[in-house]
């Protein structure tokens, strides 16, 4: 199920206190680091996460801690070989005061080092009302960590019992909540930030057999918010395990060109896969996105627009600053169908001399910061679904996406997708092909846009790999689209 952005107002929000205990640590530790000569650009990000991934399924329970949640700090700074590093999850008085002497010994550095540019001197009073400063929380309806892992259990219990009792077809069904409580601080000489954001996802995924055929449906369940959705998994089964059944009736579509609606799902992906990384602007400095030469120009219909927002969407990838401490943005990449911008970290900003939008994300304090999608999605447009199915001769109605590939150097597009409801003379005729390969050269899809829907969702069930490794949550959406793609 993918959420709509215009969902309810959460009643609830996080405490935003959890700093209190080693806030005035850390504050200490940035001013002596601030204070040494050679270092500039000091900045502090610390992060601590708590949250579980609950399992049922046909094999049993599982509890197990969210793998995402995490607990220390990570320092950068610049120095007289270049931007450095330094993470830590050792919080003790005694460790954090021995921090600038590791670093100095670490650099082969002495503390009165001269500096090789200009930068800041001194310290940055943190009261300053010159500095930007705030405490921000998101909403939720229901926090996980007030129910007790027998109440999550027995909930996703219900719900697979439910989908095994519905038909004799379905022999199994995957039940997963997760939930991901987020609190980040980060302290730089002109940023004193607090964020506070809880995040859960779902995902029902009954599983039907008939003789020799297996067949799944994915339904999906996310909010930026807490327990909430359980209620949501619970009153769609239903439909999950009806399209399951549905799919052991499926056949392969003949490969060719197609004329295609894609539900919001598959547009998420395609916005994703397509042009998501292929505007990551840490590629445009290595040189591995064509997009890189195609800012201003034509590069889809012009009923498309494009944006990566992390700043007013109600969905699993929203924040409000990055982890290099720049504030979320809502960033249109594509405007009326021209590519206007990139999405970048800091460091591709500079190197590229343009303004940064707030898309340096972590996997974990340890790890580097990357230019990373938030929530990417196509805006609606002004056509009915009925409208668009009955404007196809001779179409498939593309559903349930699974999977993508993309490749930025080249604009090429692979996408992997669940169900295809064929379209004959404006009608969708009950056929059913499974499993379907969408791909494509990314321009020629973009621009083959011809209809847009007026129903925008989103769902960020999904994690994002930068190079099959460095995963951070993202989502991804938009309307229901008309286009000509290759099948196969």
């Amino acid at each position: 199920m993918y959420k709509n952005m215009d969902a309810e107002k959460k009643t609830h929000k996080l405490p935003d206190d959890c700093f209190v205990t080693i806030r005035s640590l850390l504050i200490d530790l940035f001013h002596q680091l601030e204070a040494i000569p050679s270092f500039r650009d000091v900045s502090i990000l610390v992060e601590k996460s708590t949250g579980k991934s609950y399992r049922v399924s046909k094999s049993g329970t599982v509890i197990k801690d969210n793998p995402f949640a995490a607990t220390g700090a990570v320092i950068r700074l610049n120095s007289p070989i270049g931007t450095y590093e330094y993470s830590f999850n050792d919080f003790s008085e005694d460790f954090i005061s021995t921090i600038p002497e590791i670093i100095l010994q670490n650099l082969s550095l002495n503390p009165d080092t001269n500096p090789t540019c200009a930068g800041s001197s001194g310290q940055t009073d943190l009261s300053s009302g010159d500095r930007l400063c705030f405490n921000q929380s998101s909403e939720y309806l229901m926090n996980p960590e007030d129910m007790s892992d027998d109440e999550i259990t027995h909930i996703l219990s219900e719900i697979y019992q439910s989908a095994i009792e519905y038909n004799a077809n379905i022999i199994d069904c995957i039940c997963i909540f997760q939930y991901l409580i987020i609190h980040k601080m980060f302290l730089s000489h002109d940023k004193d930030l607090q964020q506070h954001i809880m995040w859960s996802t779902g995902v029902a995924q009954p599983l039907a057999h008939r003789e020799e055929k297996n067949h799944y449906y994915r339904n999906t369940f996310s909010t930026l918010g807490g327990a909430e959705i359980l209620s949501d998994m619970k009153s769609d089964i239903g439909k999950a395990c009806d399209t399951a059944i549905e799919l052991l009736d499926s056949v392969t579509p003949p490969a060719g060109e197609y004329e295609v609606i894609c539900m919001p799902d598959v547009t998420g992906l395609i916005a994703h896969e397509a042009f998501g990384h292929g505007v990551e602007m840490d590629m445009f400095v290595k040189d591995r996105a064509l997009a890189k030469n195609y800012i201003g120009q034509q590069i889809a219909s012009p009923l498309v627009t494009m944006h990566d927002n992390a700043k007013t969407c109600e969905e699993a990838a929203t924040y409000f600053f990055d982890d290099e401490g720049t504030l979320s943005h809502d960033t249109v990449i594509i405007k009326n169908g021209i590519l206007l911008s990139g999405i970048n970290d800091l460091q591709s900003a500079i190197s590229l001399g343009v303004s940064p939008t707030g898309n340096g994300r972590r996997e974990s304090y340890e790890r580097k910061a990357y230019t990373r999608m938030t929530n990417t999605y196509f805006e609606a447009g002004k056509s009915s679904l009925e409208e668009m199915i009955a404007s196809i001769e001779y179409g498939i109605l593309l559903d349930n996406g699974a999977s993508g590939m993309e490749d930025p150097k080249n604009w090429g597009i692979q996408c992997m997708v669940n169900i295809g409801r064929e379209i004959k003379d404006g009608k969708l005729t009950g056929k059913i092909f499974s499993p379907i390969c969408l791909s494509g050269y990314v321009p020629d899809l973009l621009k083959s846009i011809s209809m847009v829907s007026t129903e925008l969702k989103l769902s960020g069930c999904g994690y994002c790999g930068k190079g099959y490794k460095e995963w951070v949550k993202v989502s991804d959406g938009g309307p229901a689209i008309k286009a000509k793609v290759m099948i196969s």
